[in-house]
């Protein structure tokens, strides 16, 4: 088997790795291929940390998303160096220990990181935005059984909450953003809404030539 470090060319061993984490902390994980990171991402990023009170949020970084055409995605160390520009925060760190893993749905890098991390009170995090294709996740139900879910407002997806396959399916296991502090002592499933500022700003407007919100160093 090909080590990651060669199949991923300028990508640091410590990207590779998970960060560290200690029994007790509380931490997000935030996916996505970050291409490139903007705005949005980073306000994901602040209302999560603030209203979970996180001690460390993971950008993670990911190799490719099954979902999409991944022909032209640039290199995982150009995402990742841009990832690591943008973000200011230490508790923020960013990640691509997917690689090393040979994982690429959402389901099994979230059973990768209870196994190795015991103790620690994970919350996966995402905008919105996923919320309508969610159920087309592989094994998606398994990932709202493994951690509590956060589930951060985004433009135009403020209703999803309501409408979507898996906030029908797991309604009963919904708390409110009130009790959001909360949510990571509780065992899965059980998720929230957190409403906040939002930025009409995404991956896909930025590529098709509108560049306001993105960084890359």
């Amino acid at each position: 088997m090909t080590e990651p470090a060669k199949l991923y060319p300028g990508v640091a061993r410590k990207y590779l790795r998970m960060p560290h984490v200690e029994p007790g902390m509380v931490v997000g994980l935030f996916g996505g291929s970050f291409n490139p990171p903007h705005e949005g991402h980073q306000l994901v990023t602040e209302i999560a940390i603030r209203r979970l009170k996180l001690d460390q949020l993971w950008w993670i970084v990911t190799p490719g998303n099954p979902l999409k055409d991944t022909s032209g995605l640039p290199p995982l160390a150009d995402r990742i160096a841009w990832s690591e520009a943008i973000n200011q925060d230490p508790r923020v760190k960013v990640t691509a220990f997917e690689a090393s893993h040979d994982v690429r749905f959402t389901a099994d890098t979230l059973a990768v990181v209870k196994r190795y991390n015991p103790g620690v009170r994970f919350v996966w995090i995402m905008g919105a935005d996923n919320l309508a294709t969610f159920h087309r996740w592989q094994n998606w139900r398994d990932i709202a059984l493994t951690f509590p879910v956060a589930i951060v407002d985004r433009p135009g997806s403020t209703l999803s909450y309501l409408s979507s396959k898996m906030a029908k399916t797991f309604d009963y296991a919904r708390i409110d953003e009130t009790d959001a502090a909360l949510l990571p002592t509780l065992p899965a499933p059980a998720w929230t809404f957190l409403h906040g500022p939002r930025s009409p700003v995404s991956s896909t407007a930025i590529r098709n030539g509108d560049n306001r919100g993105v960084k890359k160093g």
